[in-house]
């Protein structure tokens, strides 16, 4: 059986406005790691079809993962990885099994690389995930990493190498859902929007100006 999951809730946390909701968290990725996560900055490879790093804010993290079930033989991979952010919150949550990030940025790899290799159940590939193999894994994670046509080539991909059922989280996929819909096995376990963080005080402000779609999938090898 999977493990009961252990998610810390940014709704403890005295935060007011957006400045502080990303200090806070911030201060969540020095705790754990000794050093801010926050935005990189803009790609490099934007000609290869790679979008700019984005960290998930840790309150949308805590909802998407919420449902999710993981056990010693999961393996999570963060396509796209950046700074590591997921990577953070799966160790923080004490997720069961492994993660692992890819990252085509080698200069944004080797940041993550730095802070990764003192856990011994995180890794950090430096690469393209269309040329890293899927068979591994049974969880994926992107925030809109890449163009479309790339996502093509992806989902493709796990048609063709996944060795199990996988779960699927797409965050920001905004005009791309239906790059998934009509696909021999797979099935869609959830979607909505994020715009807005509402505050201990039941107070809501906006953290993007236009609502974030997310869809999570679950896609069968042997459908």
């Amino acid at each position: 059986m999977a493990a009961k999951k252990r998610i810390p809730s940014s709704k403890c946390l005295d935060i007011s406005n957006k400045d502080r909701l990303f200090a806070a968290d911030e201060q969540r990725d020095i705790a754990l790691c000794g050093r801010s996560l926050a935005e990189p900055g803009k790609t490099r490879l934007a000609k290869l079809g790679a979008h700019d790093p984005t960290p998930t804010p840790y309150f949308i993290l805590e909802s998407l993962f919420e449902d999710l079930e993981f056990d010693d033989d999961s393996h999570l991979l963060d396509v796209g990885c950046g700074t590591g952010r997921v990577l953070a919150f799966f160790l923080e949550s004490k997720f069961p099994g492994h993660a692992t990030g890819v990252e085509l940025d080698s200069d944004i790899a080797a940041f993550t690389s730095s802070w990764t290799k003192s856990f011994a159940r995180i890794d950090v590939i430096e690469g393209s995930a269309l040329d890293t193999s899927l068979a591994p894994y049974s969880h994926l994670y992107l925030f809109n990493p890449f163009d479309t046509n790339l996502l093509e080539q992806f989902i493709v991909k796990i048609e063709h190498e996944a060795a199990r059922p996988m779960t699927l989280v797409h965050m920001s996929d905004n005009g791309e859902t239906y790059s998934y819909i009509g696909r021999t096995g797979w099935s869609l376990l959830r979607e909505g929007e994020f715009q807005s963080y509402r505050t201990a005080a039941g107070r809501s402000f906006h953290v993007y100006d236009c609502p974030q779609h997310f869809s999570i999938w679950r896609f069968d090898p042997q459908a």
